[in-house]
């Protein structure tokens, strides 16, 4: 068994164990029972301003464009998730704003707030949700705004990379042959965020 990136919940193949993580589904509890790959930054972040999404958007992209087909592909980039957390989450930037979350999904603790468009992960996977962030942007040449730079530059401090990071991520390099260096070599992360 594993487990999802939001809520901790086990999975069995592509089916959620709702009851390992005390999770209760918020409006869909048929996409809340499967689990989905999530892109940690979003397909539209990564698309977006391409030209090829301008002429019709990300199935345009995954048809023409060889930098989305990587960048999407890319499986630093892709957790699994409860569908309906990754259908909420959307294209939503992540974001800290409560020490107390009002929980949506039961015990789990991913928060979305859908009217400032934002999402707070569970603090579990702050740290490897900024690293992968970071990873993507410097990778793909995408921007990233100072602020939202401040913040995964100080969950990846405060978060520090665990076993389970460094094992994926050597799963990723067999698998892909590239794998995150914030993760692999602090001193990337000290040039990335000082």
């Amino acid at each position: 068994m594993e487990d999802d990136f939001y809520c901790g919940c086990h999975y069995v193949g592509h089916v959620v164990q709702l009851a390992s993580c005390g999770y209760q589904p918020r409006k869909n509890p048929t996409r809340a029972a499967r689990i989905e790959w999530e892109h940690v930054v979003p397909a539209w972040v990564l698309g977006h301003q391409r030209q090829c999404w301008q002429q019709g958007g990300r199935k345009h992209c995954t048809d023409t464009d060889a930098v989305f087909q990587r960048a999407e592909g890319d499986l630093n980039n892709l957790v699994p998730a409860v569908g309906e957390v990754n259908g909420d989450r959307s294209n939503f930037a992540y974001s800290a704003w409560t020490r107390q979350a009002t929980t949506m999904y039961g015990a789990c603790q991913t928060v979305v707030d859908f009217k400032m468009q934002r999402v707070q992960p569970r603090e579990e996977v702050r740290g490897r949700a900024a690293r992968i962030t970071l990873y993507m942007y410097q990778t793909y040449d995408l921007h990233l705004s100072r602020q939202d730079r401040q913040l995964m530059c100080a969950w990846s401090r405060t978060y520090r990379v665990d076993d389970w990071e460094r094992k994926r991520d050597e799963r990723i390099v067999r698998w892909q042959g590239t794998g995150n260096r914030l993760v692999s070599d602090p001193a990337w992360l000290k040039a990335s965020c000082g």
